[in-house]
């Protein structure tokens, strides 16, 4: 479905209405938090790939199909939103398991987190070939894998993992199993994006609205911005061009993954900060921001709406979202349980907001 958009007369775009797009990859976490979080990404997306990284994390099919539930339960009346869950690998996962998270048909995918690499990592993989037997069997049933594309050796500068990722992880793995659908999530390299536009085989890539709208110096603007550090965290200004230029190439293997990840305000303003930023509430006026300054809104509903679900072989949603050119500012915080959330762009003017 093509999007639809009204002009004045200087052809300045002012509305712009899209198929009600997916997020595919998305930090709900649990209980009063989950609550929280819940109702901003149910106001914009229909479904959302939802991360499984909790603690304990959920690398049980009975523990997805559990923690669906609770989702569901914190959904408020009258919103509408399907959980698409997933299991954490371990070394210690199955093949088995693979099997009946496949045959739920409720688990559509699993999650690489190489151990140490980021939030709740610590139950990650340590040598991914201890996961072959588990990985071909993903591979037999057609079940997605999702890559945290990061190697954790301390060796590495923190600026070069994702590209050291994919030579030593990501092109073995796929050459020992050419037919694995994978998904290598939120990229930030034109290393990155160019290895997912030409590889062979079925492969797709997330992109966030972070990681097209700002470069490694919104980090340090004025002094530490800690709501800007995410990982993997955010590249230089050549990388954001590159990240740009592949959401609106109109290739169907990039689409939209938010990676909203809300932290309680005192621990991301930390000696040690948590890693993520908060986008959950406005993740779809920055993504308009950005497809708008790149002067492509006519390639956001494929990207958003349209390549997603045929990766996961899902159908297209039937509702609409109208995002409108409207000036409107950012809360300062937002309620996160008992303490509260700073989300991006806190306290600053945006230039699209959902209707």
């Amino acid at each position: 479905m093509q999007c639809a958009m009204t002009t004045n007369s200087t052809s300045s775009i002012n509305s712009l209405t899209i198929t009600r797009p997916d997020d595919w990859h998305l930090h709900l976490r649990d209980a009063e938090v989950l609550a929280s979080v819940l109702p901003h990404t149910a106001k914009q997306f229909a479904r959302a790939i939802v991360m499984p990284n909790l603690k304990p994390p959920v690398t049980t099919t009975a523990q997805a199909l559990a923690y669906r539930e609770r989702i569901l339960a914190a959904l408020p009346d009258g919103m509408q939103f399907e959980p698409l869950m997933t299991l954490y690998l371990t070394n210690n996962t199955t093949p088995d398991e693979i099997r009946r998270a496949k045959a739920s048909g409720l688990i559509h995918a699993v999650k690489l987190y190489p151990a140490g690499a980021t939030t709740n990592s610590d139950a990650g993989v340590t040598d991914l070939r201890l996961c072959y037997p588990t990985l071909e069997a993903m591979q037999e049933c057609g079940m997605p894998f999702l890559v945290h594309g990061e190697v954790t050796d301390p060796s590495i500068d923190l600026f070069d993992r994702e590209a050291v990722f994919i030579e030593r992880v990501m092109q073995p793995l796929r050459a020992d199993m050419p037919e694995l659908k994978v998904v290598f999530e939120h990229i930030t390299t034109s290393q990155a994006a160019d290895y997912v536009r030409t590889a062979s085989g079925p492969i797709a890539a997330t992109i966030t609205a972070h990681h097209l709208l700002y470069n490694r110096n919104d980090i340090f603007k004025g002094g530490i911005r800690p709501h800007y550090y995410c990982l993997p965290v955010l590249k230089r200004e050549t990388h954001r061009q590159a990240l740009l230029a592949a959401a609106i190439s109109g290739s169907p293997r990039f689409f939209l993954g938010t990676d909203s990840a809300p932290h309680a305000k005192g621990a991301k303003e930390a000696a040690c900060g948590c890693a993520g930023c908060y986008t959950a509430l406005h993740a779809m006026e920055l993504y308009a921001q950005a497809f708008d300054q790149a002067g492509a809104l006519d390639k956001l509903n494929d990207f958003a709406s349209v390549f997603g679900p045929a990766f996961y072989q899902l159908p297209v949603n039937s509702g609409m979202l109208t995002l409108e050119r409207t000036s409107w500012t950012m809360p300062a915080e937002l309620a996160l349980a008992n303490e509260t959330v700073v989300p991006l762009n806190a306290g600053e003017t945006l230039q699209w907001k959902v209707i």
